[in-house]
């Protein structure tokens, strides 16, 4: 399988290359930076931005499968922190790719999103929501829906995951799959397990489906 992967030089990104890599896919990495990715023979990498659909055409072209791992960068992880990314990014990357579906079908999307977009928002604590409604961790949020709306509009199949908060344990949880709140989402999941989910998803999942992943 030939994957493109987006958000490739991320705290994520960087395990889902390891483990794509590790199970003999075939991977084309756009990233703005390409010194940051490892050389591999399965490996192809173009430096570029991921918003321009030029770059995303080069990167695109052959490929089958799609990841996205993307999100809007700040400055530092201060939740008041000035943004890197545009606050348009996300959903400038998925209507981009969606376009240059059109001339080469993708097989399937898999769209890492965030625990608290769209009707999952309900599930988030109290403080959670405060946070995103007064801080610039709200800018992403705001993309993210956007983003998953172009993608449960078009005809890609996809699989939309929303991982609750992010920890770097290992890859040794039980991972808790939750639909419109059922079962209650735990707080966290490891990268690990959330890299796992997005791969397996992106081989074994039939049809479309959004979905909160915890771990147990």
């Amino acid at each position: 399988m030939k994957i493109l992967l987006l958000g490739a030089t991320g705290r994520t990104g960087t395990i889902v290359l390891q483990e794509a890599l590790a199970k003999g896919h075939k991977v084309h990495a756009l990233a703005r930076r390409s010194e940051r990715l490892p050389a591999h023979p399965n490996l192809r990498v173009f430096e570029g931005d991921p918003s321009s659909i030029n770059d995303l055409a080069l990167a695109l072209e052959s490929c089958e499968r799609v990841i996205a791992v993307l999100n809007i960068s700040r400055k530092s992880d201060f939740p008041w922190s000035a943004l890197r990314s545009s606050p348009s990014f996300l959903s400038t990357v998925m209507r981009n790719l969606l376009e240059l579906s059109q001339e080469a079908p993708l097989q399937r999307i898999v769209l890492c999103s965030a625990w608290g977009v769209g009707d999952s928002w309900s599930e988030i604590p109290a403080w959670f929501q405060f946070l995103i409604n007064n801080s610039n961790i709200g800018i992403a949020y705001q993309d993210h829906q956007r983003q998953e709306e172009l993608l449960q509009k078009s005809p890609v199949p996809h699989t939309i995951v929303r991982p609750a908060g992010l920890t770097n344990g290992k890859n040794n949880q039980e991972i808790i799959e939750s639909f419109q709140g059922s079962p209650k989402p735990k707080l966290t999941i490891s990268r690990r397990n959330l890299a796992t989910y997005l791969l397996e998803a992106l081989e074994h999942a039939a049809n479309s489906k959004v979905v909160v992943i915890s771990g147990k």
